[in-house]
């Protein structure tokens, strides 16, 4: 079986190798836009259309499930593309995880693009998931474009920047943008010792897996190495996936060891 990712770049990934750790024999469709990228400055029709167009692409694989790898395309694009391609291709989008990060209790941040820190829709996922919380959101301009070209400078000068926003007494921090999670390590190490850091990778994969009726089974013989699509042609791996571990175990499955 195959199941598909798509996002506007490399932010898939960590959904992708949560997926594979899961279910190594499924056979992975990443379908990025390197066209259209970066989606977070576009007008919401606008990411919404070619939103579309990287699912159609996808879809093209028959895949049984379709991850939306990209917290802006699920702000915008998820009820069109549900509306697209369910039922009969279960569609599962990405949520920062703020209820899980607050329910420890304590002060929590988000990261997140600065389009979606402030904006109606974080700020209502925070007043409904958010349980009362001291919630610090935290703007990260240039973070998910220096993480998509693997510019480790610019990386850690944007979490550097970042860092300095986040109060020290946070307990637990949101990774609210899916490339911030390739870099967690770096995250990690730039914020108060002790930090807890979530993601959604790991429960993106669990939600796909579930709505296409299957199992974990990670002891599974593994698949090849996944298809890429970049903006609707096939497509390798894009060089800056390979600087991190995550695009280095999708490009190694299948290989001779």
């Amino acid at each position: 079986m195959k199941i598909a990712l798509m996002d506007s770049g490399i932010g898939l990934l960590a959904a992708a190798a949560a997926v594979r750790g899961l279910r190594p024999d499924a056979e992975l469709v990443l379908s990025h836009d390197p066209d259209g990228m970066p989606w977070g400055p576009r007008t919401p029709q606008d990411v919404t259309a070619r939103a579309l167009a990287v699912a159609r692409a996808a879809a093209e694989h028959r895949p049984v499930a379709l991850i939306v790898a990209c917290n802006t395309a699920s702000v915008h694009a998820l009820p069109a593309l549900r509306a697209a391609f369910e039922p009969g291709l279960p569609v599962v989008g990405t949520v920062p995880a703020i209820k899980p990060a607050a329910a420890g209790g304590g002060r929590i941040a988000v990261w997140a693009t600065p389009a979606t820190t402030g904006s109606p829709y974080q700020r209502g996922l925070i007043a409904d998931f958010g349980a009362g919380a001291d919630v610090t959101e935290v703007p990260c301009p240039g973070l998910a474009d220096a993480v998509e070209h693997a510019d480790d400078e610019a990386i850690d000068k944007a979490v550097a920047a970042a860092a300095a926003l986040t109060p020290r007494d946070v307990r637990a921090l949101v990774l609210g943008c899916t490339h911030y999670e390739l870099v967690r390590e770096r995250i990690a190490a730039a914020v108060a010792p002790g930090t807890l850091l979530y993601g959604s990778a790991g429960a993106v994969a669990t939600q796909a897996l579930r709505r296409a009726g299957l199992e974990p089974d990670p002891e599974a013989a593994p698949a090849g190495p996944p298809a890429v699509l970049a903006s609707g042609r096939d497509a390798e791996l894009p060089r800056a996936a390979l600087g991190y571990p995550e695009g280095l175990l999708l490009a190694m499955v299948g290989q001779p060891g």
